[in-house]
């Protein structure tokens, strides 16, 4: 049950204290478009108390109604009061206004597929479908070692000649050329897929070492290769998946899962403190964990947080839905776009018509030199059928999100499942899925759910689910994995 004290000081905190701090003074009559954003604040902070009070977190509602506080509750306050936003372009006060509407459609889509869900909870639980069947698959450990020895070959490989050796790792994302882009090389696009063929198999087969269940027949093998391995793939993921070569999103999602799936930190006290830690981080650090994107680093300094909304491109989100409803007044909707993430993987050049990555086209369209910006998913889309779009993905996103979090808090006596670590990952890189634009994105994502798939096993033929798991080596924000004690929760 909810404490009352709890739910009063949040929701102040964040329906009211939070946006008087970031509003600007307002020259002039106030904006209709101002109006429904605080309708929109209201939404997305009444939401976000709900899941930070809850007697259990819901770690995918979390993540969900964490972007749209910050990104679309909070960062369009400032920039509606000032008209100052972080790119050149302006749009209208009619275009405003149809952003925050399509904001809110979206939000309020997902709250409807969370309700949706939520109904049909106990018959999810009695019938189970695709995504329960997929969560409750088991860890096979002699696929986790084979994962752990791969991820250790291509760390050989790739490690040995990454330009500037493992150093690089440690100097800044430009110097791992993320981008694909950075270099003249005849195979620079093949340097993402590199990258990210790396560093998921490596996360993964870390998570999988961690959260190993015990085999029934006797283990003396499997324990003597998890301790030798586990240091191994420790330090290849401090090497490939660290904040300073890798985009923040993704590091974060990595040490969030690692942190979530410390038994202590899975009881509901625990794990709400947790929540609220990661909400202040992202609010307060975040703007500032760029630092180490290029070579060519500039002094930190310290400003408020409407200054960060208005006029660092992290929080372009808004503006770029504003950006895109006037590309497609433009030049109209259509559904072809949205065959550009599902088909991601076909080259240019057997493909002459793939649609371009939509950030991209919102750029071009607005002018920029600098053409890497985000496509949030609601102007995504959007661009593909226009409202009806918007409302079905989200209520799409809503039922599923909400389906997983629910697999996840029946499952969390059984150590091993794929529910404990599949959907912690999924909650926390979903801030990058929501930002966009997709098709940059699929690719890493693709790995991230479909190499647990490889390293599991259906559970009536996997290793039991309820054996107790293996202790756990000292490897940095992991620990033991015994059954967790069921928390619950609920979101909007």
């Amino acid at each position: 049950m909810r404490s009352v004290p709890a739910v009063c000081v949040w929701s102040l905190a964040l329906t009211v204290l939070l946006p008087v701090l970031v509003l600007r003074p307002l020259n002039g009559p106030v904006p209709p478009a101002l109006v429904l954003q605080g309708v929109v604040v209201a939404h997305t902070g009444g939401a976000l108390t709900r899941v930070l009070t809850a007697p259990r977190v819901r770690l995918v509602g979390l993540g969900f109604w964490m972007f749209s506080y910050i990104w679309f509750g909070l960062a369009p306050l400032p920039m509606l009061t000032s008209d100052t936003y972080p790119w050149p372009y302006r749009a209208g006060a009619e275009t405003s206004l149809r952003a925050v509407a399509v904001v809110e459609l979206g939000l309020l889509a997902y709250s409807a597929g969370t309700a949706l869900a939520a109904r049909r909870a106990h018959l999810y639980a009695a019938r189970p479908g695709l995504p329960e069947r997929l969560l409750a698959r088991s860890l096979a450990p002699w696929r986790v070692l084979v994962l752990c020895g791969c991820a250790l070959a291509l760390a050989v490989l790739l490690l040995h000649g990454q330009p500037g050796g493992v150093g690089a790792y440690f100097t800044s994302r430009q110097a791992v050329n993320e981008t694909g882009a950075l270099d003249g090389a005849p195979d620079a696009f093949l340097q993402p897929l590199r990258s990210w063929s790396l560093s998921v198999p490596a996360f993964w087969g870390l998570l999988g070492l961690l959260r190993l269940p015990r085999l029934p027949d006797g283990d003396r093998l499997l324990r003597g290769l998890r301790w030798l391995l586990l240091p191994l793939l420790a330090a290849v993921n401090i090497i490939v998946n660290n904040p300073i070569s890798k985009p923040r999103f993704w590091a974060g999602t990595v040490l969030l899962t690692l942190l979530f799936n410390v038994p202590r930190l899975g009881r509901p006290r625990a794990a709400r403190a947790l929540a609220v830690a990661v909400l202040a981080t992202v609010l307060v650090v975040f703007p500032y964990s760029d630092y180490f994107r290029y070579d060519d680093r500039h002094q930190v300094s310290v400003v408020s947080l409407s200054e960060q909304f208005t006029t660092k491109g992290d929080y372009d989100a808004f503006q770029q839905v504003q950006t895109g409803l006037d590309y497609a007044r433009e030049k109209g909707i259509s559904p072809r776009q949205a065959l550009g993430p599902v088909f991601f993987m076909v080259p240019r050049s057997v493909w002459p018509g793939k649609p371009d990555d939509t950030g991209i086209a919102l750029a071009q369209y607005a002018g920029y030199d600098f053409l890497n910006l985000s496509a949030p998913l609601w102007i995504e889309s959007y661009l593909w059928a226009g409202p009806p779009a918007v409302a079905l993905v989200f209520l799409l996103l809503g039922v599923a999100g909400r389906r997983m979090d629910e697999v996840r808090e029946r499952l969390l006596g059984r150590p091993g499942t794929l529910a404990l670590l599949l959907v912690p990952a999924f909650a926390f890189y979903q801030l990058m899925f929501l930002r966009g634009s997709l098709l940059g994105i699929t690719g890493p994502m693709l790995l991230l759910l479909t190499v647990p798939l490889l390293i599991s096993a259906p559970a009536r033929r996997a290793v039991g689910p309820a054996s107790p798991a293996l202790p756990s080596a000292p490897v940095p924000h992991a620990a033991p994995s015994p059954a967790s004690p069921s928390h619950a929760g609920g979101h909007l």
